[in-house]
């Protein structure tokens, strides 16, 4: 369970430096917003490349810090009811949940929209807009942010089990304390044992 738990904490270390750094694209996204919105107001011009620029820019935000979203626990779930379960039926229910529909699912994305980026890449696909970008390269980060979901699918199963097993606190409750844990827990070294007994 150690090593499980160590590969655990690299998925989470790793999400969380992708999540953090698109994240400030954003702001780059907000800042090109109003380059446009500018331009177009005082010299009466616009780019089609900018535009679709922005729309670049918050495709890569969702899907690439996804992971990270999933990692801190603020993923979208119905609260209303989940809080009303014991922590033993949220562990089981996120289990089954995990294994029977979040990691086939992210897999079959990652699998087919592989085929789907290769051909725009083959077509050299662009933009149907006049003076748009190529289509190609905005369209491969649809796999590769559906593996990067897949692993941290598999890095919470993990955590999951562990916790069922007394291996890790079941501290995760709240969004605050999730990120919190996944914060202490990208500081510990890679092998250092997991809290709680050891087997």
């Amino acid at each position: 369970m150690r090593a499980l738990l160590a590969l655990s904490r690299w998925i989470d270390n790793a999400t969380r430096i992708i999540g953090q750094s698109v994240a400030w694209l954003v702001i780059v996204a907000a800042v090109i917003s109003a380059g446009n919105a500018v331009v177009r107001k005082l010299l009466d011009s616009s780019s089609n490349a900018w535009l679709e620029v922005q729309w670049w820019l918050f495709a890569a935000v969702f899907l690439l810090a996804a992971p990270w979203t999933l990692a801190i626990n603020e993923h979208i779930r119905i609260d209303i009811v989940n809080e009303r379960l014991s922590k033993r039926t949220r562990n089981i229910i996120e289990l089954i949940g995990h294994t029977f529909f979040l990691l086939p699912t992210a897999a079959l994305i990652a699998y087919t929209s592989w085929g789907f980026a290769m051909m725009s890449w083959e077509q050299n696909e662009q933009s149907s807009n006049y003076g748009g970008l190529p289509q190609w390269p905005i369209k491969f980060l649809i796999p590769i942010a559906f593996w990067l979901l897949f692993a941290q699918g598999i890095s919470e199963l993990i955590k999951r089990i562990a916790i069922m097993r007394g291996d890790l606190p079941d501290d995760r409750d709240t969004p605050a304390t999730a990120q919190q844990q996944a914060s202490e827990a990208s500081e510990l070294p890679i092998l250092a044992p997991p809290p709680g007994k050891h087997n």
